[in-house]
């Protein structure tokens, strides 16, 4: 069995996300960005937006500055050109991905009585007939927001995140079952429609494979994502229960798809895609969302990086220990810092709200290329000048780099 450092195993999972090559130094166009979809599969949504929308993040992450309206457009949430090439789908979690990916969730949809959470399903149970009458509602009018269907909003019940009214609770049934589909978001907020309106013919014409070839396909996916993986790693990228994801994996290392190797530090067993790339040295810069593919599996993270991430949006301000919207810091090969970041926009500002180095890192060599990043993070977003407070240990050197930039 090949045995591989921890180091060689960081720079493959970083190849493997586009993190090897360096950001295009001309216009990006949807090429860019098509090629970026096709090395990570998928991009993870979000409804936090007090620094960016999670979706943009890694995209750009990856490409630099680029027009965000190129990933509207290919993902039908506004005009233009380009047909949409992009829907949305429980894959992750909440995610835009590639109209071929559609067939290989079918057997999800097919789930939903069993696999969706326990209040659409529920109501799926109880309720059959409101179900039914959402889908003729979105049928004459759609596409529709959960708050066209004409159900008031319920008392939340005790320990419930997100007080659905029984209206939404129906389209998201129907969201999960494939019957609709995010026709476009406005303001963040989904307009559903049939999915036979939204997707182009083809897509909805494309044969349903077998739920165990689907599966293989969607670890295919993740595994060319990843470069060396655990299977908890691979069957986590699309959330495949763990029984199919280990009898997938299995498949894919009879068929020599993927090879079994040692990696230096890692307890569990791994695998190496057999096309993946051996950089030697990878030279990226980047912020990287709490959501980017990199590193949304945070035990993976800790395992390749020794970086310890856990976001704490939902943590009480006064208990939490880096901030509320935090983004790692890539440098190199390695993960040196994260930051605490808000887009104030009515003043036209990128503040720092808090600046972390991670142990051993170079203050001033840190400092300087992130707060170089952080300018061109502005500037794509529109915010004027980035302002940073003296919170965290990497603060006084981030806000002396910024002055001298």
């Amino acid at each position: 069995m090949e045995r591989l450092t921890a180091a060689a195993a960081r720079r493959v999972a970083l190849a493997a996300q586009g993190f090897a090559e360096p950001r295009p130094r001309g216009r990006v166009d949807a090429r860019h960005v098509r090629r970026v979809l096709d090395r990570v599969g998928l991009l993870q949504l979000d409804s936090v937006n007090v620094f960016c929308r999670s979706h943009y993040l890694p995209v750009f992450a990856r490409l630099g500055p680029y027009p965000r309206e190129l990933l509207d457009r290919l993902s039908g949430h506004t005009d233009g050109r380009l047909q949409r090439e992009l829907f949305e789908y429980w894959a992750h979690e909440a995610s835009l991905l590639p109209l071929a990916t559609q067939p290989l969730l079918r057997w999800r949809m097919a789930t939903a009585d069993t696999a969706a959470w326990g209040s659409i399903r529920r109501l799926a149970r109880e309720r059959p007939e409101l179900i039914a009458d959402v889908r003729r509602l979105v049928a004459e009018r759609g596409p529709l927001r959960a708050a066209d269907t004409g159900v008031e909003r319920a008392a939340p019940r005790p320990g419930e995140m997100w007080n659905w009214h029984e209206g939404k609770v129906a389209l998201e049934y129907l969201f999960f079952s494939g019957a609709v589909t995010a026709a476009r978001r406005i303001n963040f907020e989904r307009r559903y429609d049939l999915s036979e309106r939204v997707l182009p013919a083809a897509v909805l014409a494309a044969p349903t494979p077998a739920r165990a070839d689907a599966q293989r396909e969607l670890v295919r996916i993740a595994a060319r994502g990843m470069g060396v993986a655990t299977e908890p790693d691979l069957g986590d990228y699309f959330r495949l229960p763990r029984a199919d994801s280990k009898a997938r994996v299995a498949e894919l290392v009879q068929a020599g798809e993927l090879a079994p190797v040692e990696v230096r530090g890692w307890r569990a067993p791994a695998y190496l895609w057999h096309a993946a790339r051996r950089p030697r040295r990878v030279a990226a810069r980047a912020l990287l969302s709490p959501f980017d593919s990199l590193i949304w599996f945070r035990a993976r993270t800790e395992r390749l990086f020794g970086f310890r991430y856990r976001i704490e949006i939902y943590t009480p301000a006064a208990k939490r220990v880096h901030g509320y919207y935090v983004l790692p810091f890539l440098l190199g090969d390695a993960l040196v810092a994260r930051v605490d970041l808000k887009s104030d926009r009515q003043a036209g500002v990128l503040r720092v709200q808090g600046a972390f180095a991670e142990p051993g890192a170079d203050h001033a060599q840190v400092a300087a290329e992130l707060a170089a990043e952080l300018r061109l993070t502005a500037g794509w977003l529109g915010l004027g000048d980035v302002l940073a407070r003296q919170v965290g240990d990497l603060a006084p050197a981030l806000a002396a780099a910024l002055r001298a930039a």
